[in-house]
């Protein structure tokens, strides 16, 4: 019997991280992490919450409620917690600590569900969802779903403080801070330049302070700070041509040299036809 009610437990899957739930609710809060919907708002200062219950812990804050007395504050910043465990995930974006590490590269995480997040978008091979308008194919649903605004010009993430609309919720953070005085920023211990998010700050410190360069081209010997400037500068070695044109399907290397070929092949259709191979 106990194992018959263990299977009906988990009949509720995330697509995007593969964790499982007993209840569809249940599946439909945990999504909100991967798409950054916070649909409840308190009133008496703006801010957003994914869960109902985390918006009822924050109003005690304004309140005084004396429950807020019995809760685990967070010493860094306004937020509490119900349970010790809460607190101490959440103080991991104070500390910087990143114990979930990826056995196949060099990315650390604070949590192990970014961790199997992260081995699933990027260790995979598997992309079962296509876009209709030009057949890219995506390791998740949320990349389809942010690849989509592309082609219909979709602006979902709006400021409610000004009129300004966002593609992607980081650009409307970032908008935030720079435009509003909103949120907090990452500020250089060595020169006091201030950064919208912790990876630009990062790559700040290796570029200009500690001129790290652990990346190195095993062709040419060169070195960069990032995997992702190395993935590209490696392209320059191969003959390997990703990115075709829908048009008159010619073939690039680089996504920028296919975007501007096809600008001058041919008409615009209200979005830029452009396959990536998949082999």
């Amino acid at each position: 019997m106990k194992r018959h009610m263990n299977v009906h437990s988990s009949k509720y899957k995330c697509t995007e991280c593969g964790k499982c739930f007993s209840r569809n609710r249940e599946l439909t809060v945990h999504r909100r992490i991967h798409f950054g919907e916070k649909p409840f708002e308190f009133t008496v200062c703006s801010k957003q919450f994914a869960q109902l219950g985390n918006l009822t812990v924050h109003s005690r804050i304004h309140t005084g409620d004396k429950l807020y007395n019995k809760l685990y504050k967070c010493p860094e910043c306004d937020k509490a917690f119900t349970r010790s465990g809460y607190l101490t995930a959440h103080m991991t974006i104070h500390t910087g600590d990143k114990p979930y590490e990826c056995s196949l590269c060099d990315k650390s995480f604070s949590h192990s569900s970014s961790l199997q997040l992260h081995r699933r978008r990027v260790h995979s091979n598997k992309r079962p969802y296509d876009c209709r308008y030009c057949g890219k194919m995506f390791k998740s649903s949320y990349e389809l779903k942010r690849h989509v605004y592309i082609h219909i010009g979709a602006q979902p993430y709006s400021c409610r403080h000004c009129s300004d609309c966002f593609r992607r919720p980081v650009h409307l953070k970032a908008h935030l801070l720079k435009s509003h005085n909103e949120g907090t920023w990452f500020t250089c211990h060595i020169c006091q330049k201030k950064f919208n998010w912790s990876g630009r700050l990062k790559d700040h410190l290796l570029r200009h302070h500690e001129a790290v360069k652990p990346y190195v081209c095993n062709e040419c010997l060169n070195c960069f700070c990032t995997l992702a400037e190395l993935k590209l500068h490696e392209l320059k070695h191969s003959d390997f041509k990703q990115f075709c044109c829908g048009s008159c399907g010619k073939y690039f290397k680089y996504k920028h040299s296919v975007v501007s070929h096809f600008s001058k092949c041919s008409v615009k259709l209200g979005y830029v036809h452009i396959f990536a191979r998949k082999d």
